[in-house]
């Protein structure tokens, strides 16, 4: 009587949570809309979170290096251990800081520059070309006549100052660039001092989340979650330090070799080059693209120039030096890089392409071990049914000596 009871309590339960997950369930596919915009403002809002943990994740990679090599022999004197913290910390953020102050003086006066040389030069060009031959054998004589009696210069400067005075009359646009640029720069600030934080704080955090985990799972689940983590950790170790790395190197011998052709830009587009070549298979070739049209402003023969030494370049990178710093850490096929990089950058833009990498790796290192864990269930299990049919054939032949 006690056990039919028992049994009908649990039949109970499970019939409530059956009945609970079907009427969320209603309630997500009914109210849809509703709950996806209160999910993307939930995440809007936690932006600055996910950007700190990001930046902390990325900088805690450069903190590390840096404990390592402050004071190492006299790491167990309580000075060390005490002050090894807050120096790291503030060495990494100077470091990150001059970083991106250096990519800003570098960039932004010779950018500026560019556009200015565009402006200036884009009318001659374009008269340029409607004076050569080729031109005038595919145009018609009367279009040509038209095109070549047009003042391109003074078409050019009415449409900056139409540009110009648009935005100048145009509050809105103003008030709303103003806001969102404020917003941007807050969102930044706010996700620096969360990443301050966390790096601080790591251990802790990581205890935290560990003992978070482990209270609320099995022990079983807790060894898979762990697992997946710290394959998906050092995939994102390897991608970020070998990327860097890769980036750093190219940008470099792109800057050298830039002046010893002396081609023009060279420390902008060497910078260029080194910042977009993060993005795996096409980032190189996004930034000499772009360099090209740079260059093409100053001599078209040099830009030709420039993209096959870019090309020679890529080449003797991607088969000397990339294997050499990156190799084959991330254990990722080219062909599977070149599909994480498009449908990375198909659903999420540049940031897909950047993390579409690291993630495609670590999917394909978890399914690579679980398939040599069936692989080997599979042959022990065939090991056993052959002992088993040996064992059988020696007994039928034993009984049949008999």
């Amino acid at each position: 009587m006690k056990t039919n009871e028992k049994n009908q309590i649990i039949t109970w339960k499970n019939c409530l949570k059956v009945g609970v997950s079907a009427f969320l369930l209603f309630l997500c596919i009914h109210y849809w809309s509703s709950i996806a915009k209160l999910l993307s403002e939930a995440f809007a809002a936690a932006a600055p979170v996910f950007i700190g943990f990001a930046i902390a994740y990325v900088l805690n990679l450069l903190m590390n290096l840096y404990e390592k090599i402050y004071f190492p022999k006299y790491k167990n004197k309580k000075i060390v251990s005490v002050t090894k913290r807050p120096i790291c910390l503030v060495l990494t953020l100077c470091t990150f800081l001059a970083v991106i102050a250096l990519l800003v003086w570098i960039v932004v006066p010779e950018l500026v520059q560019c556009i200015s040389f565009l402006l200036a030069e884009i009318p001659p060009l374009i008269q340029k070309l409607l004076n050569s031959e080729w031109i005038g054998d595919i145009l018609p004589s009367d279009i040509l006549s038209k095109l070549i009696s047009i003042d391109w210069m003074s078409y050019i400067e009415k449409i900056v100052g139409t540009l110009g005075s648009g935005i100048g009359n145009a509050v809105s646009a103003v008030v709303t660039l103003l806001t969102s640029t404020v917003s941007i720069i807050v969102t930044i600030f706010i996700s620096l001092i969360f990443s301050i934080y966390m790096l601080i704080d790591k251990e802790k955090l990581f205890n935290q989340s560990k003992r978070f985990t482990r209270s609320y799972l099995s022990g079983k689940h807790f060894d898979k979650i762990s697992h997946v983590a710290s394959v998906v950790n050092d995939s994102f170790r390897r991608y970020i330090v070998g990327q860097f790395a890769e980036a750093i190197i190219l940008g470099v011998l792109c800057s050298i070799g830039m002046m010893i052709f002396k081609f023009p830009y060279a420390g902008m587009i060497g910078t260029l080059i080194g910042f977009t070549a993060l993005i795996p298979v096409a980032g190189a070739y996004i930034g000499a693209g772009v360099g090209a049209v740079m260059i093409l402003t100053v001599s078209p023969i040099k830009a030709l120039l420039f993209l096959l030494f870019i090309l020679i370049l890529q080449q003797l990178e991607g088969n000397l030096i990339y294997p050499k710093v990156v190799g084959n850490s991330l254990g990722l096929p080219a062909l599977w890089v070149l599909a994480a990089v498009t449908v990375g950058g198909g659903l999420m833009g540049v940031l897909g392409m950047l993390l579409g990498v690291p993630i495609a790796a670590a999917i394909y290192q978890l399914i690579r071990e679980d398939l040599h864990k069936r692989e080997a269930k599979q042959q022990i299990s065939e090991k056993k049914t052959v002992k088993k049919i040996r064992l059988r054939v020696k007994s039928e032949s034993g009984e049949e000596n008999e």
